[in-house]
């Protein structure tokens, strides 16, 4: 009798499994103060330029990996250095950002025109993820990146807590509020880099935002948020490989955004019943 082969059969799961929970759990902390501090902008303003970092590389003869982490790292300190003026300024910056996608696809188009045909699925690649085409070198890869940004990310936390809640107090108590915000925005450039692979340029912004924003709806204590929201990327990204693999019609990018906005919307949903529960009382309008 011939026993079916399960998904961890498969070595190619197993390296995506890997990479995956790693770039989650980094996903899921780094977005958890993106939403805190609403800097969500910048989540959707690396989006444009992972793309156009790799193809950028790519361009050169680098490893894609390069352009990726190169861009949306020295693009999210760039955002730094303009602090309050990138929320006030967003129509222009904005613009700026449509512009870095459109020399995006004007790379692609070199590259391909370069190299054939054959390349051409390099722009799906980057644009939706390859999660399944991740070789055991790039899951220890990822793995690593991940595994770091979540160590410095959880050794800053309670400063950068602090300083995300009341920024003017926190530096009257001597907090390098400044220096928090380059580290925290070169972890979530890290984070972004990296994620792209799984989930791809476009669905970015998916991982990063909805496992946080579910998270903030169902806890108030900040720890308890940091490990939900981690623990809801993970989820998502388990579910997601498990039902691109039981469904091999869906793309695992795709599925994983699916599951993670299914948990943002059941956030939504029981968010409300929580605050019955705990008796809080309905807001004057």
């Amino acid at each position: 009798m011939t026993v079916a082969a399960g998904p961890l059969d498969h070595p190619f799961f197993v390296h995506a499994l890997l990479a995956g929970t790693a770039v989650a759990a980094a996903a899921g902390l780094v977005g958890y103060f993106l939403v805190l501090r609403a800097q969500v902008f910048t989540g959707d303003a690396l989006s444009h330029v992972a793309f156009t970092g790799a193809f950028a590389a790519l361009l050169l003869g680098v490893d894609m990996r390069v352009g990726l982490f190169a861009a949306t790292i020295a693009v999210a300190l760039l955002l730094g250095l303009l602090g309050n003026r990138a929320r006030t300024e967003d129509v222009a910056i904005g613009s700026v950002f449509s512009w870095v996608l459109g020399l995006g696809v004007f790379f692609l188009t070199l590259y391909t025109g370069a190299h054939g045909g054959a390349n051409g699925g390099a722009g799906t690649r980057v644009l939706f993820g390859s999660i399944f085409g991740i070789s055991a070198g790039q899951a220890r890869t990822a793995v690593l990146v991940a595994g770091g940004v979540c160590v410095v990310l959880l050794a800053i936390a309670r400063p950068l807590l602090f300083a995300s809640v009341d920024e003017a107090v926190a530096a009257a108590r001597g907090v390098p509020v400044r220096l928090l915000g380059f580290v925290f925005l070169a972890l979530v450039g890290a984070a972004a880099g990296e994620a792209t692979q799984a989930v791809g340029s476009l669905l970015l912004l998916g991982l990063l935002a909805a496992p946080a924003g579910a998270a903030q709806r169902l806890t108030d204590h900040p720890y308890r948020g940091l490990a939900l929201s981690a623990g809801l990327a993970v989820a998502a990204m388990w579910g997601g490989l498990a039902l691109s693999y039981a469904v091999p019609v869906l793309p695992p990018s795709f599925a994983i955004v699916a599951v993670a906005a299914a948990l943002h919307g059941a956030a939504v949903a029981v968010g409300p019943l929580r605050r019955i529960r705990r008796g809080a009382a309905p807001v004057a309008v």
